[in-house]
């Protein structure tokens, strides 16, 4: 059983959105490469591994326009029927995205095993290797429609046990507004009042991944050192997330858009709704990634202001020590700081922040600000064997880092959210 929570009245959407709708192949697909959400070129709740085929093959430095598709809406708890459960909240049919359609009636998932996810993918890079970075730029991300769900569903979320308080899951639609020529989220204060609540939209993709070694697709909930699930809402357009490769090609994929999410996701899901994203992918070589910042063995972002190394563990105290690791890591093998005053700097000046406390295994990611220091010299390149292995983190490289054709360069499980 589901309790639908409607934001929407019996009108429907407005006459004129605030977000048009983008069905497969209609708008504008600037990237070098367009590849759509079909029931032939996404996975629904596993991961890619190394025994999975590419379903695109592109030369490091390419762009990629990728369709994704929010889960929500097409779980089994919501009646397995986009139609249907956007019918009851205002939607026309010709408004419900034809791919999750055909996802939702085609794609194989056991809900008891995998997770609720759907991620576009895998992606070949020619030349990537194990050892290599994946860079992954974001270069724009558009939402595809004018609404969005939040879900809390019973034995997930930051409340298990208290929350939600009906027997099934609680799913609350919410309407996309352009207010002051931005966009919006939009709640009422009590259910099926005025919508006068409204959050802006800072859209980004929250399963971002490399495949793993071996035959064994990963569960979509859990993150870990392929990336995955990390829900990073840093993440949004002119952010750079890189990964340490695992196997020949990288194997790249994304899925579970957002349109907004606080840190720490504490009701189990962000404003989960479909988004076009166009995303460039470079190959960093192993050497130049030891060179410039030590051993890399997780996630790190690069924002325009912040290095952010991330920790990852199932038991969120854990997560943030091995972030607060990270970031040691990343300080003194790309600034040379000694420890104890690598110490001192991230205690003064650097914020951690809680990724999400709702994907089984914990995330917290740290902010550390580029600009201060902006005065220290960099010391020598690192050998083969520098930095830490243990730090659980990463660092990234500068923007133009990367192997790419124009640098001149070679090419734990549980039923779904």
């Amino acid at each position: 059983m589901t309790i639908e929570i409607s934001q929407q009245d019996a009108a429907g959407l407005a006459a004129t959105p605030a977000v048009p709708i983008l069905q497969p192949g209609i708008g504008e697909t600037p990237g070098a490469h367009y590849l759509p959400a079909t029931p032939e070129t996404v996975l629904w709740g596993r991961l890619p591994c190394a025994t999975d085929a590419a379903v695109l093959t592109i030369a490091a430095g390419e762009t990629v326009t990728i369709d994704t598709v929010s889960h929500e809406g097409i779980l089994d708890d919501q009646g397995n029927d986009p139609v249907a459960f956007f019918g009851r909240h205002g939607v026309a049919a010709s408004d419900v995205l034809d791919d999750a359609v055909a996802i939702a009636a085609s794609v194989p998932r056991d809900p008891a095993a995998d997770g609720p996810h759907v991620v576009t993918g895998p992606i070949r890079i020619d030349g990537a290797r194990p050892g290599d970075l994946l860079k992954i730029t974001v270069e724009q991300l558009v939402p595809r429609v004018p609404y969005g769900v939040i879900s809390n569903r019973h034995g997930k979320g930051a409340l298990v046990g208290e929350l939600p308080r009906t027997p099934g899951t609680v799913s609350v639609f919410a309407a996309v507004e352009e207010r002051d020529g931005r966009l919006f989220g939009t709640l009422p204060v009590t259910e099926g009042g005025e919508r006068i609540v409204a959050f802006p939209l800072a859209p980004f993709l929250g399963t971002m991944g490399v495949a793993v070694a071996g035959g064994e697709r990963p569960h979509s909930v859990p993150p870990g050192e392929h990336g995955g699930n990390i829900d990073i809402n840093l993440l949004v357009e002119g952010a750079v997330l890189y990964l340490p490769v695992q196997v020949e090609g990288a194997l790249a994929y994304v899925g579970d858009p957002h349109f907004a999410q606080g840190d720490g996701e504490v009701a189990l899901t962000a404003l989960e709704a479909s988004l076009r994203a166009t995303l460039r992918f470079d190959v960093v070589p192993r050497e130049e990634a030891l060179a410039e910042f030590g051993e890399i063995t997780g996630p790190l972002i690069r924002t325009d202001a912040y290095l952010v190394p991330t920790g990852m563990d199932i038991d969120l105290d854990e997560a943030m020590r091995r972030c607060v690791r990270a970031a040691l890591s990343l300080l003194q093998a790309r600034w040379g700081l000694d420890e104890h005053l690598a110490y001192a700097y991230l205690s003064a000046a650097t914020d951690f922040d809680i990724s999400q406390v709702v994907d089984i295994i914990s995330g917290v990611h740290a902010r550390i600000r580029e600009s201060d220091f902006a005065a220290v010299a960099r010391p020598a390149a690192l050998p083969e064997s520098g930095g830490s292995p243990e730090s659980g983190g990463s660092g990234p490289n500068g923007p133009d880092l990367g192997r790419s054709p124009e640098s001149g360069g070679a090419t734990g499980t549980e039923a779904g959210r």
